[in-house]
């Protein structure tokens, strides 16, 4: 008799522990989303060479704590030393070239004022000569004066005209020389900008053989030894940026519909089970991930198949820096968020 009590007794006591469960379960949901399909995720910076060279020194190991602009490699730098102080003595020879071409284009200028005045001196002595000429014309005429003297007056005419014309070419000439100045020395500017630029570009190249840590964090991935030869683009090892970590989570699609961008959230990670790691909503990916696969789903095939999609979403870690550097890139994150 007793037995047959029993059991009435403990398939009732079942059936309210799940109905409790069940109504537990319902009204969290109505309060929280969760999902176990997330990972602690960051920026990863890769460190690349900008020049070949051989690596000469190295300043940091495998997981090692950088900071942003610390000097971790140095490759062997006297080849581009050379073609920086090769450039910037054509430098020096072309300042120096400008100043010849400066100095030659002052020559000329002060030619010019020679030959302007020599132009006003013809002119006075040809307007002297020409009226000598119409004087001993006019007497020549009236048998006042001699053969001689009126054929002397007209070649001292002739002759102030032949020294104008000379004057004047000699004139045109000097401007000649001054345009031609002129352009040197524009020509020699121009080449000084275009040398700066082989400076600048010479100087720059040897500035990449020192190669620093592009932002704060930890070094990660190295794939570079002394001796080695590093080519111009090859990755040398990875940065992982401490202050940019956060958390990717992908949410079913049906779980999306109210929740909201600063929606308060609650983490814990498989590494750190006792360790409440707290957060918000940061923002949603426009497309689903599927999206962004190597071959996205194609539905116009007829053979459709519904699947629950996921939405990648970018939670903020609002916890201490003390609980931020204890997490790692790729953990397993378990995810609530409040969408209260």
């Amino acid at each position: 008799m007793k037995k047959k009590k029993i059991f009435p007794i403990l398939i009732a006591t079942i059936l309210v522990a799940a109905a409790a469960y069940a109504i537990k379960t319902y009204l969290h949901s109505q309060h929280y989303v969760s999902t176990d399909d997330a990972q602690i995720d960051g920026d990863v910076v890769p460190v690349i060479a900008r020049a070949s060279g051989y690596v000469d020194e190295i300043h940091f190991k495998d997981n090692e704590k950088v900071g942003k602009g610390q000097l971790l490699v140095k490759l062997d730098s006297r080849e581009y030393k050379l073609k920086a102080a090769q450039a910037k003595a054509i430098l020096g020879s072309t300042y120096a070239g400008v100043g010849v071409s400066r100095s030659g284009l002052l020559t000329v200028q002060a030619n010019i004022a020679t030959a302007e005045a020599a132009i006003e001196s013809a002119k006075i002595r040809l307007k002297q000569a020409s009226q000598d000429f119409e004087r001993y014309k006019n007497l020549y005429a009236d048998k006042t004066v001699t053969t001689q003297q009126y054929e002397d007056a007209k070649t001292a005419k002739e002759s102030a005209e032949t020294q104008l014309k000379n004057a004047e070419s000699q004139y045109n000439v000097v401007l000649k020389q001054i345009g031609a100045s002129q352009t040197q020395v524009e020509a020699s500017l121009s080449n000084i900008a275009l040398r700066q630029a082989e400076l600048d570009y010479a100087n720059l190249q040897l500035s990449y053989t020192s190669i620093h840590s592009p932002v704060s964090g930890v070094t990660s991935k190295k794939s570079v030894q002394i001796g080695q030869f590093v080519n111009q683009g090859q990755n040398l090892f990875s940065v992982v940026n401490d202050s940019t970590i956060y958390v990717t989570a992908n949410f079913k699609e049906t779980q999306i519909a109210k929740m909201k961008v600063g929606n308060p959230v609650e983490m814990k990670v498989d590494a750190f089970p006792d360790l409440m790691i707290n957060g918000e909503m940061e923002s949603f990916s426009p497309a689903t991930g599927a999206k962004f696969s190597l071959l996205p789903p194609d539905n116009a095939t007829g053979n459709f198949v519904k699947v629950v999609q996921r939405i990648p979403a970018r939670i903020k870690i609002t916890s201490s820096r003390e609980v931020i550097q204890k997490l790692h890139l790729g953990m397993n994150v378990y995810v609530t968020v409040k969408i209260d």
